[in-house]
């Protein structure tokens, strides 16, 4: 039922459920639902005061939270210029990477006053066209000899089928 109602509709069609099922029904009808008691409270009070379904919409405009880049304008430019000194590949072309590690990026930023989790930080990163890799092996084997070489032949591949409008699909595997 989830997939087919929209936040509201399942609030409401839950809430209606459980009063149907009188004393009890919310605890019970959370329990079936996954939904929780006071977001069913929420659609009894919906349905109580006969408030309007939004039309074409499932929250109020301009609710929900706001981007954290939005909220402090100086993040994305303290994120980029932590990982600039270590940005393989050529800034001009599509493929870029860093092999900081997200964790590390989260502490210095903490560090200049930005309260980041590592989710918001990839999400910036990828927003800025960054691919992250993973941190060199520090027990066993080594990094490729060729390891740039190869991300300057994926970059080459990778620009000349974007150019041809053609897609591009980028996938990470590990030896086991």
């Amino acid at each position: 039922m989830a997939l087919v109602l929209n936040e509201q509709s399942l609030r409401r069609f839950v809430a209606l459920e459980a009063k149907a099922l009188g004393h009890g029904g919310v605890s019970l009808m959370s329990g079936i639902s996954g939904l929780a008691r006071s977001t069913i409270y929420h659609g009894l009070s919906d349905i109580r005061d006969n408030v309007a379904v939004l039309a074409g919409r499932v929250g109020k405009a301009g609710g929900g939270h706001k981007k954290k880049s939005s909220r402090d304008p100086t993040l994305a430019a303290d994120l980029k210029r932590l990982v600039e000194p270590v940005t393989r590949g050529d800034p001009m072309q599509p493929l870029l990477w860093t092999t900081r590690s997200l964790r590390n990026l989260v502490t210095e930023l903490a560090k200049e006053g930005h309260k980041v989790c590592p989710t918001v930080v990839s999400e910036l990163l990828r927003g800025m066209g960054y691919s992250l890799q993973a941190n060199n092996k520090t027990r066993e084997g080594g990094q490729h000899i060729d390891r740039d070489a190869q991300f300057q032949y994926i970059n080459t591949q990778a620009t000349t089928f974007l150019a041809a409008n053609e897609p591009v699909i980028s996938v990470d595997t590990k030896k086991k």
